[in-house]
């Protein structure tokens, strides 16, 4: 399957914002965004003005490398928001995102970001409602529990995360458990649940033209 392999900061820089894709390393003075504020490549320092279509690609390019999706991945999560009936196809969209196991994962704290937490789940670190599953797209649903397997609840990556997790603070829309290495997703998060500064209906907007 293909897959992004070049450096995520590159993406940031690109944006000319944090996307928060190397865990803690944003956080600190190493972050490229702090140290180079221009996006990457020979002409990056000569940015020009960009136009409608410009934003709205930005912005999309922006929501699909936050979730670390290829394009024709996003696509498919843009048809599924497109179909449903109910609430904005913006909103839609961001909820299956955040519904994905990576990003549960990622959110309730067990990885730093969820590059890593797409590695935990490709080895089996996880079970939901008692299954072990290694699909990082795979789609939890309101009372689904995610727990760590039992093997590895002393786990020292996953030890590390949670304790930085929690002074970063955690999500409403989840029931976390830290002693016992799980989680509940108590519903669907909406709109102001998601911390996330994007313009989704921008993203709506590019893909109906």
């Amino acid at each position: 399957m293909a897959r992004y392999t070049d450096a995520d900061c590159r993406i940031c820089r690109r944006e000319g914002e944090k996307l928060f894709l190397k865990g803690d390393r944003c956080f600190t003075e190493k972050c490229s965004v702090e140290r180079r504020k221009y996006p990457p490549g020979q002409h990056g320092q000569r940015r020009g003005k960009l136009s409608d279509y410009g934003f709205q690609l930005r912005e999309k390019q922006k929501v699909k490398n936050i979730y670390g999706l290829l394009e024709k991945q996003f696509r498919r999560y843009f048809e599924m928001a497109s179909r449903k009936k109910g609430g904005s196809t913006g909103e839609t969209l961001l909820q299956l995102l955040e519904r994905r196991l990576d990003n549960v994962v990622f959110r309730m704290g067990f990885a730093s970001n969820r590059s890593q937490a797409r590695q935990f789940i490709g080895h089996g670190f996880f079970k939901v409602n008692g299954t072990r599953v290694n699909i990082p797209s795979f789609q939890v649903r309101p009372g689904d529990m995610v727990e760590v397997v039992d093997a590895k609840k002393s786990h020292a990556y996953i030890e590390d995360n949670l304790a930085k997790a929690e002074h970063r603070g955690l999500p409403s829309w989840m029931d976390i458990a830290p002693d016992t290495r799980s989680g509940k997703i108590t519903h669907i998060p909406a709109r102001e649940e998601i911390p996330l500064d994007v313009q989704e209906q921008l993203v709506v907007e590019l893909y109906s033209k």
